[in-house]
C-alpha cells in the first residue's frame, strides 16, 4: 500500500531500508517521544523494524520526501497499531526535518486511509513533555480527551505521563468519493 499526499510519499518499509532508517532514528531527542523504541537505537532495531510485515488494517508506511533522484529520502514514520485506546496512531519525523509540517500532512494522510479501511475512532498520545506532537496531533484533527495516563516508554525505561487524544473519522467511505 502507497500514499502520496501533498509533498509526501508514504510506503512500505523494505528490509534494505534498514540503514538510512537507522540514520534518521538515531537521535535520541526522537526516540524518547516514541513508546516502542529502545534508546540507544541500534542495526538490529533498524533491521528488524524495516522487515515487519504490513497488517492490511493496520498498515504502517516509511515518510518520504519524492525527488527527481531514486529512491526517495526516508524522513520518518507513520502507522497504525492495536493500542490501549483501541486503534492508535503513531508517528516520528527525523529531527532535520521539524518544523515543516510533514508530521502533520503525514497523519492526515493515513487518517483518510483508515476512514476508507474502516475504523471508526483513531487514539494518539503525547508525553506531557512532547508539547510539539500535541500540536501536530490536534492540527491533523484529534482532540484531547482530557485524559493523562502513564505510558510505557522503551527508551526511558519505564512510564512518563501521555495526554490521549481521538478522532472520530465516522462512516466509512470508498476511495473515489462517490455517493452512488
Amino acid at each position: 500500500m502507497f500514499i502520496r499526499s501533498e509533498r509526501l510519499f508514504l510506503r512500505p518499509g523494505w528490509p534494505e531500508d534498514w540503514e538510512e532508517l537507522l540514520s534518521r532514528i538515531q537521535d535520541e531527542a526522537v526516540v524518547m517521544n516514541l513508546a516502542k523504541a529502545p534508546w540507544p537505537y541500534t542495526a538490529e532495531d533498524a533491521r528488524w523494524f524495516a522487515r515487519q510485515p504490513q497488517d492490511a488494517r493496520l498498515p504502517h508506511f516509511f515518510v518520504t520526501l519524492p525527488t527527481s533522484a531514486a529512491p526517495a529520502e526516508i524522513i520518518g514514520s507513520v502507522g497504525l497499531a492495536k493500542g490501549d485506546e483501541g486503534v492508535e496512531l503513531g508517528y516520528w519525523i527525523s529531527r532535520d526535518h521539524w518544523g515543516r509540517g510533514y508530521a502533520t500532512e503525514a497523519t492526515r494522510a493515513v487518517l483518510r486511509l483508515a476512514k476508507v479501511l474502516g475504523h471508526r475512532r483513531i487514539s494518539a498520545g503525547h508525553f506531557l513533555d512532547n508539547p510539539a506532537s500535541g500540536r501536530v496531533l490536534r492540527k491533523a484533527g484529534f482532540c484531547p480527551t482530557g485524559q493523562v495516563k502513564p505510558r510505557f516508554s522503551l527508551a526511558r525505561g519505564g512510564e512518563a505521563p501521555a495526554a490521549i487524544l481521538t478522532t472520530d473519522l465516522g462512516n466509512p467511505c470508498d476511495c473515489d468519493g462517490g455517493s452512488d
